[in-house]
């Protein structure tokens, strides 16, 4: 069986990307990781080529920064990257320069990807999420964070990033036929020192809307609100071992008071109908499981 991972990057070192952390997550389990790696201004490229590992492919890109519509940017960027994955590979497994596998989850994932390895109905696999927010120590809980989302594909069968790239279809628009896997992507695109959150918040914004939406939408600061949250759980479980030293140098100090948490009455009701019969009504699914 052949497996390869890819992703994409640009900029890592301004917006502080665990990136080196989800290309080393991805390691143990790929025969070779395709990094598409964006020109920028910040020593982003040799941040990568740093990393010393045979098993990594770069292949530079030059972003499309006129594409400011949905973020259709960074599917555009993703499918560079898909379509430098080697045609006889099995598996393509992606994650974003914010997204981190557990080395507890490796079996899960190897097993998953033998198990349906023949099996062509099976186009692709999910991974469950967890969102950090804030700091290391808390994780989102309301039903702003999708739960699920596709991470592994077959490749060679028209597979093509979705939307702003959380997602995959297939040529045609058509949802991917997928199998759940028991194992969680921990995402920590909300944990970041506040200046660098405030930073990234006033350029990413540019790739879903225009200047002037962005003026009107997201307030000059210097450092980020992390305040302005619904509700979160204070995380119990382990982090990534790739992830040890960046939590041991976190320079910041986050604290949310768990009473304070807000939840409408409608995802109160969701949420009570979800413990019962463990559906999750009006859940966004880009995939259909089989």
């Amino acid at each position: 069986m052949k497996v390869v991972g890819f992703t994409f990057v640009r900029n890592a070192i301004k917006y502080d990307y665990p990136v080196l952390e989800s290309i080393n997550s991805l390691l143990p389990l790929c025969d070779e990781v395709v990094v598409a790696v964006g020109n920028s201004d910040d020593g982003t490229l040799a941040l990568i080529q740093g990393i010393g590992s045979p098993k990594i492919r770069i292949v530079e890109t030059v972003w499309d920064d006129s594409l400011r519509e949905g973020g259709r940017v960074l599917a555009v960027e993703t499918d560079k990257a898909l379509a430098a994955v080697p045609a006889d590979a099995d598996w393509a497994i992606y994650l974003q320069a914010d997204e981190v596998l557990h080395e507890a989850d490796y079996s899960a994932i190897r097993a998953g990807m033998v198990r349906w390895q023949d099996d062509k109905t099976v186009e692709g696999l999910l991974l469950k999420y967890r969102h950090f927010y804030g700091s290391y120590d808390y994780v989102g809980d309301s039903y702003r964070w999708y739960r699920r989302e596709i991470r592994i594909v077959r490749p060679g069968i028209g597979v093509r990033s979705y939307r702003d790239a959380q997602g995959f279809r297939r040529t045609g628009d058509r949802k991917l036929r997928v199998k759940l896997l028991d194992a969680t992507v921990h995402h920590y695109g909300w944990v970041k020192p506040p200046a660098a959150m405030q930073r990234k918040q006033e350029t990413f914004n540019k790739l879903w809307h225009s200047d002037d939406w962005v003026a009107q939408h997201v307030a000059p600061a210097q450092e980020f609100d992390y305040s302005q949250v619904d509700s979160l759980q204070r995380f119990a479980g382990t982090h990534p071992a790739v992830m040890v030293q960046r939590l041991q140098t976190q320079s910041w100090q986050f604290d949310h008071d768990l009473s304070r948490n807000r939840h409408r009455f409608k995802d109160r009701l969701k949420q009570a109908l979800e413990r019962i019969t463990g559906y999750r009504l009006g859940e966004y699914r880009n995939y259909r499981l089989i």
